[in-house]
């Protein structure tokens, strides 16, 4: 017979505590939420996890050629963020503002609109081409969407339905724009890149500045920004160190950086995201173990593709995998593919925050979190970042 008192923690102790989202919140001042990137990509700060009560170091992104060690495994995201903001006119003059999400099929596509109320069924919007702004979002020089070159055709797209579930709008664009490689010309043509709302300022180096360097499969919403601190010259760094690169595919999407609403967090559950692990990455993690090497994960996407998809093999082993995923990692977890994990500094209350926290524990987390405060450490997408080596992670929650 089980014990109730095993699987139902008391209240207050550190399991329980472990469950409820208010356990997870932080005061962050606003002067530590990154506006910008820093320059080189390798620059920014790294602060590396020691194992509890040590104190973490206080390093730089390009120290990562000497941390990881010869014979690691660096498993990347390598989704490319659609420039999926688009600015729109409506037939009686109203601005209305799209966020492209995900295909619907036949050129349908899911969109969040601004605003969105008044915006019904059958009603046409014609799409604006975009300016980059110095120091702000796409504008023409009024301050408006830039209109239409003399003698170049419209784009017309028309609003199909209200999607319950999101307050979106389900939208026709032409035909042929019936999956992200089909959409991304004219995306690039009309649209900018879909900065998350906390940062303010916007200009044309984000065009390349909010993509990794290895980007090649289009159909994020937004980047997987441990990414982002990977220059060229880091890359190269870590080839000639004898780490391997190899790349899972998880099209990054709005859901991914959305508060938790619930605050039992016994019972959460997460939407799903497309994950594409290839023979290739499963192949390349058995060589690593083989050898005694590492398995360490750029950003947390590429944690939820590859543990996902072990997940959903019968026996827990990684397989190749192509679906959804919407795996809930969090404290109690125990992982059967990572040992390691480069990440941002992530947003309170978040899946994200859950998910750092299985792999070092809650209360050192925070901890950690307080020191970067504390230090100047530069918070989410254009921020910073946090290493944690596999002798930092809690024994109960390595492969």
């Amino acid at each position: 017979m089980s014990n109730p008192a095993a699987s139902h923690p008391a209240a207050g102790s550190p399991r329980h505590l472990d469950t409820l989202l208010s356990s997870y919140t932080f005061d962050l001042p606003e002067e530590r939420i990154a506006q910008r990137p820093v320059e080189p990509r390798h620059a920014a700060r790294l602060l590396a996890v020691e194992p509890a009560p040590e104190s973490p170091r206080h390093l730089t992104v390009w120290d990562l050629a000497e941390e990881l060690q010869p014979g690691d495994l660096l498993v990347v995201n390598n989704t490319r963020v659609l420039k999926a903001r688009l600015a729109a006119r409506r037939r009686t003059g109203g601005a209305v503002e799209l966020l492209v999400l995900e295909p619907r099929g036949e050129g349908r596509w899911l969109c969040l609109a601004r605003p969105a109320k008044r915006l019904h069924p059958g009603e046409e919007l014609e799409l604006e081409l975009q300016l980059q702004a110095a120091d702000g979002p796409a504008l023409g020089a009024a301050g408006e969407p830039a209109a239409q070159a003399a003698g170049e055709a419209a784009v017309v797209v028309t609003v199909l339905e209200v999607d319950q579930a999101s307050g979106g709008r389900v939208i026709q664009f032409p035909p042929h724009c019936v999956d992200a490689a089909a959409i991304e010309a004219l995306l690039n043509r009309f649209g900018s890149m879909p900065l998350p709302p906390y940062i303010h300022q916007q200009d044309s180096s984000d065009d390349e500045r909010y993509q990794t360097r290895y980007a090649d499969k289009p159909g994020a919403v937004a980047a997987p920004t441990a990414g982002l601190h990977l220059s060229d010259e880091l890359l190269a760094a870590l080839k000639a160190r004898g780490v391997r690169l190899v790349a899972i595919t998880l099209h990054v999407g709005l859901g991914t950086f959305r508060p938790v609403e619930t605050e039992d967090l016994s019972g959460l559950e997460l939407h799903s995201e497309w994950v594409e692990v290839s023979a290739e990455v499963v192949g390349a993690v058995a060589a690593t173990r083989a050898v005694g090497g590492r398995v360490i994960a750029m950003g947390t996407t590429s944690v939820r593709a590859v543990e996902g998809a072990a997940a959903a093999s019968a026996d827990g082993v990684l397989q190749p995998f192509q679906g959804p995923v919407a795996l809930v990692i969090q404290p109690g977890f125990r992982f059967r593919v990572v040992e390691g994990l480069i990440t941002n500094f992530h947003l309170p209350q978040s899946s994200l925050l859950l998910l750092v926290s299985a792999l070092i524990g809650r209360p050192q987390l925070l901890e950690l979190y307080a020191t970067a405060i504390n230090e100047g450490y530069r918070f989410f997408s254009y921020g910073d970042a946090m290493w944690i080596a596999p002798t930092a992670v809690l024994p109960g929650a390595k492969p």
